[in-house]
């Protein structure tokens, strides 16, 4: 398949140092002089930092790849250099078709313009002819929902106004490539709704589509790839749940499986020790992301030391911002009508599908004894694992047609019965 966007070993710098401005008084020009005399003598001190290197990758025609990663990884500079807003230090990006781009608030705009008058000269850069342009106005205006305002200069616009214009017109003048930044993120759940659905369609028809963004659950249900980028760098370049997964690990602190193959070193004391924690799917295997309408199971491996005691293993499941969704304990009578015995265990509970949200969820694990009026920990670690679930967008979850955010810590597919009355 032929590619659309071929990134060969990009790498961008910049120097820290005297900023000397381009324009100034006759005595600004005195000193620049005398400063660079001083400095032929003096080698200057700058620090070089890198804000891109050695990044290569291609996407296909019709592709949709996302790019993730922390403030100041490097994801703007790389669209901007795409989009040939600035110029890479090293390497080479190639880009095979029109080109379609909105990567800051009022990109492309001039403010003293009108919508109307903006939207042809938008079309115009792009190439386009008046009469192309003419026959995708009217639909251009619609999606933008700014048809009362067409006809005032943008700099009267808010900005929420302004980038639901500007992604009207790059997603509708038929741009064989599509580079969105973050700043979807700027218009209101309802026009984001539109905006997704919008580049699902342009990717169905073979156009191109990089979209960066810190909101997971949109790369997760848009992009079938994503990067991660870290200063500069790509870490993680793979099937875009995994690697939202694997990012969201990395900011909370903890992966999909732990193991303590010391027992002196695993957590607990003399009745019972932890020996590993897996995220696991119904086939066993240690998983980083989950369909959310799939069930998944945590599978606890520990050791009864000291027989005799009535214990049983716990989880505990939090969201991303740390609320507690639920605790589950194994209620089975093999831990209750008996005390244990010693030996080692694998204990797995497994949670339904459409019951979490989507998002990260962190799970504490404990082995607990029952006490008159309470649990008593003799083995536990916090933030012992985590997992990403995700919803394709495919149908068959709770969410249906929506293809916006159902906010809470649970979203359960519940059974409903209408009748007309």
């Amino acid at each position: 398949m032929t590619a659309a966007i071929t990134v060969e070993g990009i790498g961008k710098s910049y120097r820290i140092g005297q900023y000397q401005s381009a324009y100034g008084t006759l005595r600004d020009s005195i000193t620049a002089s005398v400063g660079r005399m001083v400095r032929r003598e003096h080698k200057p001190q700058y620090d070089e930092i890198w804000a891109l290197r050695d990044v290569s990758f291609e996407v296909p025609e019709g592709g949709v790849l996302g790019i993730v990663g922390h403030n100041g990884a490097g994801k703007s500079t790389l669209l901007k250099i795409l989009n040939r807003i600035t110029t890479p230090t090293e390497g080479r990006a190639t880009l095979r078709g029109r080109v379609g781009s909105l990567l800051e608030v009022g990109t492309g705009f001039h403010s003293e313009l009108t919508g109307r008058e903006n939207v042809f000269l938008n079309g115009s850069v792009l190439g386009m002819k008046r009469r192309e342009i003419a026959s995708k106005f009217d639909e251009i205006v619609e999606f933008s929902g700014v048809e009362a305002f067409i006809d005032t200069p943008v700099k009267r616009y808010s900005s929420g106004m302004q980038v639901r214009l500007a992604f009207a017109v790059a997603a509708h003048l038929e741009p064989e490539i599509l580079l969105i930044d973050e700043v979807l993120a700027v218009g209101d759940a309802e026009f984001q709704r539109r905006c997704l659905g919008r580049m699902e369609e342009l990717s169905g028809t073979g156009r191109t589509v990089l979209f960066v963004s810190h909101q997971m659950q949109s790369v997760s249900q848009l992009c079938d790839r994503a990067l991660e980028l870290e200063k500069g760098l790509i870490v993680n370049d793979g099937p875009a749940g995994e690697v939202v997964a694997r990012y969201l690990q990395r900011v909370g602190g903890s992966g999909s499986e732990i193991s303590w193959p010391e027992r002196a070193s695993a957590p607990g004391g003399k009745v019972a020790r932890l020996r590993s924690v897996r995220v696991v799917n119904e086939a066993g295997e240690t998983v980083e992301a989950v369909d959310v309408r799939s069930r998944v199971g945590i599978e606890v491996g520990f050791t009864v030391l000291d027989g005799g005691v009535n214990l049983f293993p716990k989880i505990k499941v939090l969201d991303r911002q740390g609320e507690i969704a639920f605790n589950a304990l194994d209620t089975s009578p093999h831990w209750h009508e008996q005390p244990a015995a010693s030996g080692d265990y694998v204990s797995t509970a497994w949670i339904p599908g459409n019951l979490l949200n989507e998002g990260l969820a962190t799970v504490e694990v404990a082995i607990v004894e029952l006490g008159l009026d309470k649990l008593m920990p003799r083995a536990g670690v916090r933030d012992a694992v985590s997992f990403h679930v995700q919803d394709p967008g495919e149908g068959g979850s709770a969410r249906g047609v929506f293809l916006g955010q159902l906010r809470g810590v649970v979203r359960p597919l519940l059974e409903w019965t209408t009748e007309e009355r």
